[in-house]
């Protein structure tokens, strides 16, 4: 019992340094951005969805190197399904998400071809090999290309943006001290999360899609829902987006790289329902170009029916 509770403790404190020094990391790099006059759509296709992801990646890629690999696989698609089912259906409770129509016709059906492409991969063999890692680390560079390219268009009017910046000195210290309590953080996590695992009969997989993919995505709820309620709509479903195409691209494509992960029947369900999970959402925001909040209830019951298969299954 006394090891139950020190792992909970454990898992409190991890999840409390990967909010913290996710946002930490993310304000300061942010401000390196901006002192170098990156326009601000730059900062939130990459940065800012790189960095609400950073405890996702410390925690998988920690998983990996101490052979939890059932966790690095269930906290990454765990966590893409809390993303675009729970995030963005809160958002749509504060405000309608308006989508724009060239995220419906690319960066959306992309983040599905990245949920299609790991269920092939890991269904071949029930494995996610090293070069399967590096195929998913390549398509991650590309995609990180294509959205620079693409943001590039719009640095004239984003270039006369005034920005509050911190001090040089303060970015140096955010942005190493947010590193450093992400990848302790995701060390507590991942002890704290196997051991609970252990001493309750629960399988990691479980653990996995559930307390610690809801804790790591505890960064993209914050700042998509605080995104909703100023109204910066675009950078709530992009900040989704993003984060869920990096968590496979990149999350799971280090972590297979460092060591491959096995993958068991319930990965590739979680895997095919995230897809469909995709699909439903992309069809909602089709319909009128926009998540309202009727769609918004809906896809909380959906979570919250999922939730309750992958408890008693």
């Amino acid at each position: 019992m006394t090891d139950v509770l020190i792992s909970v403790g454990l898992l409190v404190v991890g999840f409390v340094l990967l909010i913290k020094g996710a946002d930490f990391f993310v304000e300061g790099s942010s401000s390196v951005a901006k002192m170098l006059k990156v326009p601000s759509i730059i900062i939130g296709l990459t940065i800012v969805a790189m960095g609400t992801s950073l405890p996702e990646c410390a925690v998988s890629i920690t998983a990996s190197l101490t052979n939890n690999n059932a966790l690095a696989v269930s906290n990454a698609v765990g966590s893409n399904i809390f993303n675009l089912m729970v995030v963005c259906g809160l958002c749509a409770l504060f405000n309608p998400l308006i989508v724009d129509k060239s995220t419906l016709k690319k960066e959306f059906p992309f983040s599905m071809l990245c949920a299609i492409l790991l269920l092939v991969l890991g269904y071949i063999g029930m494995v996610l090999g090293r070069w399967d890692g590096i195929i998913l680390l390549v398509l991650f560079v590309g995609f990180i290309v294509w959205m620079v390219r693409s943001a590039l268009k719009a640095r004239a009017a984003a270039s006369d943006e005034e920005y509050e910046v911190l001090p040089v000195w303060k970015c140096i210290v955010f942005i190493i001290g947010g590193i450093i309590a992400i990848k302790f953080g995701g060390d507590f996590v991942v002890n704290g999360a196997s051991t609970i695992a252990a001493k309750m009969g629960l399988s990691q997989n479980l653990i996995g899609l559930t307390i610690v993919a809801c804790g790591t995505s505890l960064p993209e709820l914050v700042t998509s829902v605080v995104a909703a309620k100023k109204n910066e709509l675009d950078m709530a479903l992009g900040n989704v987006i993003g984060s869920n195409i990096f968590n496979i691209l990149f999350v799971l494509g280090i972590a297979a790289s460092i060591s491959p992960i096995g993958f068991i029947m319930e990965n590739v369900i979680d895997i095919a329902i995230l897809t469909v999970f995709s699909l439903i959402v992309w069809i909602f925001a089709w319909t009128k170009q926009r998540l309202d909040k009727k769609e918004g209830i809906a896809m909380l019951v959906m979570y919250a029916a999922y939730l309750v298969y992958i408890c008693v299954r």
